[in-house]
C-alpha cells in the first residue's frame, strides 16, 4: 500500500494523521521542561540546602515518568503514520531507541530519587547529580533528533506529506 493509500484508507488529514495536530510533540515537551526543571531545582537546593526544591524536583519526576510512556506511544504511532522516506528512516531509528531506553532510564533515576527523598528528604549525593547530568545529556540528544526529524527532514509537515502522497519523495 502506498501513502496516498494508505492516506485515504485512514482518512488521515494533510499532516498524515487522524487528528489535527501531532500530541508526540506536545506531550514530550511537557516531559522535557519537568525533567529539565527538576535537575535545575536540585542543582539549587544542593549548593543553597533548600528541601523544598528537592521536594519539587522528585514530584517533577515522577510525573515525568509517567508522561514519557504516554509521549512515547503517541511518538510511535505517529511515526508509523509518517511514512518516513529512506534518508529520515536512520534518524527517525536512533530517536525510537532512545526514546524507549529514556523511558526506562528515567523511570530507575526517579526510583533512586524516590529512595533518597525516603532516606533524607534534606540532601541529594553527589552521585545522583552525576546521574540526573547524564539524564540531562541524553535528553538534550534526543531533542536535537526530534528537532531535526520535524526540521530537517519533515515528518508530519504538510508540503513533505503532500510530496509524498505525490510520490515525489521516496
Amino acid at each position: 500500500m502506498n501513502a496516498l493509500e494508505l492516506h485515504n484508507t485512514l482518512n488521515l488529514n494533510d499532516s498524515n494523521l487522524p487528528y489535527p495536530d501531532p500530541m508526540h510533540p506536545i506531550v514530550v515537551h511537557f516531559v522535557i521542561a519537568m525533567v529539565f526543571m527538576a535537575f535545575f531545582c536540585d542543582v539549587v537546593g544542593y549548593f543553597f540546602n533548600q528541601r523544598h526544591l528537592h521536594e519539587v524536583s522528585f514530584w517533577n519526576l515522577f510525573v515525568a515518568t509517567g508522561a514519557i510512556f504516554v509521549a512515547i506511544l503517541f511518538g510511535q504511532f505517529e511515526a508509523g503514520l509518517a511514512t518516513p522516506y529512506p534518508a529520515a528512516q536512520p534518524v527517525l531509528n536512533v530517536h525510537t531507541i532512545i526514546g524507549w531506553s529514556l523511558g526506562g532510564i528515567l523511570a530507575l533515576i526517579t526510583g533512586w530519587r524516590f529512595v533518597i527523598r525516603y532516606r533524607n528528604p534534606l540532601k541529594v549525593p553527589p552521585s545522583y547529580l552525576g546521574a540526573a547530568t547524564f539524564l540531562i545529556s541524553i535528553v538534550s540528544l534526543q531533542v536535537f533528533l526530534g528537532t531535526q526529524l520535524v526540521w530537517e527532514y519533515g515528518l508530519h509537515v504538510k508540503p513533505v506529506v503532500e510530496a509524498m502522497n505525490k510520490g515525489i519523495i521516496k
